[in-house]
């Protein structure tokens, strides 16, 4: 599986190639729909990164302190 970056720059070159114009109806559709499925799982991993980020921005500083899950509301029910 490619990384993030590859990912990236694999959707950067999709792009390009629909703002070229000069491709048939069929093959711009397959490259819009590997684009958006690129896009959604760059997206979910980002959202993964926010909350690991969040968590650890939160994290107590002291043992006896609690971190503030504010995004996690499910957490403190």
């Amino acid at each position: 599986m490619k990384n993030f970056e590859e990912r990236l720059t694999t959707l950067d070159e999709l792009n390009e190639k629909m703002k070229t114009g000069n491709i048939a109806l069929d093959e711009a559709v397959q490259i819009f729909e590997e684009g958006i499925k690129l896009a959604k799982g760059l997206e979910k991993d980002l959202s993964k990164v926010e909350r690991k980020i969040e968590i650890l921005v939160n994290k107590p500083e002291k043992e006896s302190d609690e971190p503030n899950f504010e995004l996690f509301d499910s957490i403190n029910s």
